[in-house]
């Protein structure tokens, strides 16, 4: 049975009384809210660090039957009323039989109403035009601010920093000097180290000692390279890493170096024909997350819920978790802000797009190779990239092979550089 893929799954949860486990469809959401509403208790889900510690001290006990479930009091959801005869686990044990097993343990067991399910969940992103509305009423219906005229007001995003701007400048510039980048970056003490950090880590294997910015730039990174890294750096700084954070999923910066150094190498093997620039698609998957960021800063009073209802469906898109409990998600919210702050389309295309298999529209090739990148990349636990599989059509529609990516992603994911790097850029 090595295909087999189970019907149910088992998600634990705890309140101040006691821990409980929750059985549910596979690919059906569990709602927080609802369950807490039906029981009036305030689950959270259970950290892996209390797993391991209540399993440690006898108090999660396997059932021997079958290790996936525990004889812990039991929620099932009522969806799966009928379905005595579905196969819960490998070894063929049908939901009639594990009823059974936890009966005769005098384990409780509840059906109740606590999931939505998967066919009423939206995956989807709306056309791109219907964004900004979206984003002022989902503001309107979870904020008590006041709404204003202008919608970047109302987010309370701090504009453009003047840094940020007269490398953007110089970048459309096509006289622009090395001297010029090196004088903007040296100005911001804390860009000009981390620049130099980035280009001294062993992952450039750079000849000898990075002694400045300049050095930097001519010897290892280049121009185009370093003015978007100063960009994305600058912007990811713009608004905190929030404090309460999903347990077990990959931290912002080292998902973003991940993410970044990913496409950097991946763009070098897509046929010249469709390749994105370099800078250009280094700068998207640095910043493929700042929506993230940028909703704990919206939604703050909201995004310990989100971080929540994440750690309990963590094979559900947090799209669909985004868009179930505000209305919008991280995706169509950090395009907005990219389009407001006149930022290249490339970017805000490769950020709005990122989720979304089918897209074919211009600079499909950024949002792309950050779908195929962080795919491979939740295959070894690293991102929040739902856990489904790439199409071998978007490898060929990219000009790719799948071998190829996989073994960069495996040399990738076994660099210890890769967290120096996200380390210094954290700081």
């Amino acid at each position: 049975m090595s295909d087999y893929k189970p019907a149910v799954r088992c998600v634990l949860l705890k309140d101040d009384r006691n821990l409980v486990q929750c059985i549910l469809p596979t690919e059906s959401l569990l709602d927080l809210r609802t369950l807490q509403s039906v029981t009036e208790r305030g689950f959270v889900p259970v950290a892996q660090e209390d797993i391991v510690n209540a399993s440690r001290s006898r108090r999660l006990q396997p059932l021997s039957e079958c290790r996936d479930f525990f004889v812990l009091p039991t929620f099932i959801d009522s969806s799966l009323s009928a379905g005595d005869n579905l196969i819960v686990d490998a070894d063929g044990l049908t939901l009639s039989a594990l009823r059974e097993t936890l009966h005769a343990r005098e384990v409780n067991i509840r059906h109740v109403a606590f999931t939505l399910a998967a066919d009423s969940l939206q995956r989807d992103l709306p056309e791109a035009e219907h964004d900004t509305q979206q984003i002022s009423d989902s503001i309107r219906h979870f904020t008590s601010l006041r709404i204003r005229q202008r919608l970047d007001e109302t987010l309370e995003i701090p504009p453009l920093s003047a840094t940020a701007d007269r490398i953007m400048a110089l970048r459309a510039n096509p006289n622009a000097t090395v001297a010029e980048l090196t004088s903007i970056v040296e100005a911001d003490p804390s860009l000009a180290a981390q620049v130099v950090s980035w280009a001294s880590s062993p992952y450039y294997a750079a000849p000898g000692k990075i002694r400045s910015v300049q050095d930097a730039i001519v010897r290892v990174l280049g121009f185009d390279l370093v003015s978007n890294l100063a960009i994305g750096l600058i912007l990811g700084k713009t608004v905190e890493v929030p404090k309460d954070q999903s347990a077990g999923f990959t931290p912002y910066w080292l998902q973003a170096v991940y993410c970044s150094t990913a496409l950097e190498a991946m763009a070098r093997m897509v046929p010249a024909s469709k390749r994105p620039r370099q800078g250009m698609i280094y700068l998207s998957g640095l910043l493929h997350n700042f929506g993230y960021l940028v909703l704990a800063h919206t939604f703050p009073e909201h995004f310990s819920t989100i971080c929540r209802y994440a750690e309990a469906n963590p094979e559900i898109s947090h799209v669909a978790i985004e868009k179930h409990l505000i209305g919008i998600s991280r995706e169509q919210i950090s395009a907005w802000l990219m389009q407001s702050w006149n930022m290249p389309e490339e970017v805000s295309t490769a950020l709005r797009y990122q989720q979304d298999a089918e897209y074919t529209g211009p600079h499909a090739i950024y949002a792309n190779l950050i779908f195929i990148a962080m795919r491979l990349f939740r295959q070894h636990g690293i991102g929040d990239a739902p856990p489904e599989p790439v199409s071998d059509a978007m490898f060929e529609r990219c000009g790719l092979e799948r071998g190829r990516c996989e073994e960069l992603i495996d040399k990738l994911v076994l660099s210890a550089d890769i967290t120096l790097i996200a380390d210094q850029m954290s700081i």
